[in-house]
């Protein structure tokens, strides 16, 4: 499963030789996750490897998004994320800091929206931190609803959600 290129954008599988970019991204995302440590080199190889597990397990994961003529923009797409013990599809996306505004997050996010539609996933949901506006805004742009506050990963989080098929 790879979501369609945009007219601005194009996926692919995250690897390891981009071991340096994703270490940018996390860096550039540690303000979103709190109190955190910083980001390191080995944190950007697990998380490479977390892609790795995920796109054997499940067929998705974190795609790196990149601009047509190859420029790194961040990465988006799904994982499955425990909401209070229970399991739901996640849109995640990611930008480096140079390429937010520009409405990549969404055009990214709306592009991985659609593959999981095609792909039978019912419910999609995007796990935003409350003081994260920004994200909040690209999820409300993906036709998302806040469904209900809970406790994620150690901190409080808003949990947007929509449903791409009904059961």
């Amino acid at each position: 499963m790879l979501p369609e290129p945009t007219e601005r954008l194009r996926f692919r599988t995250m690897a390891g030789d981009d071991v340096d970019a994703i270490t940018a991204l996390l860096i550039a995302f540690d303000p979103m996750r709190g109190d955190r440590p910083p980001s390191t080199r080995d944190d950007a190889v697990d998380w490479i490897e977390w892609q790795e597990r995920n796109y054997a397990e499940h067929d998705f994961g974190l795609w790196v998004v990149e601009t047509r003529d190859g420029a790194l923009v961040g990465d988006c797409g799904l994982t499955v994320q425990d909401v209070e013990g229970t399991p739901h599809v996640e849109v995640g996306y990611h930008l480096l800091p140079q390429a937010r505004r520009r409405g990549y997050a969404t055009e990214a996010a709306r592009a991985v929206r659609d593959c999981a539609a095609a792909h039978g996933i019912e419910h999609l949901v995007a796990i935003i931190r409350p003081d994260n506006h920004p994200s909040q805004g690209v999820a409300r742009n993906l036709g998302m609803q806040l469904e209900r506050t809970a406790h994620v990963h150690g901190t409080d989080a808003l949990v947007f959600g929509t449903w791409l098929a009904h059961p």
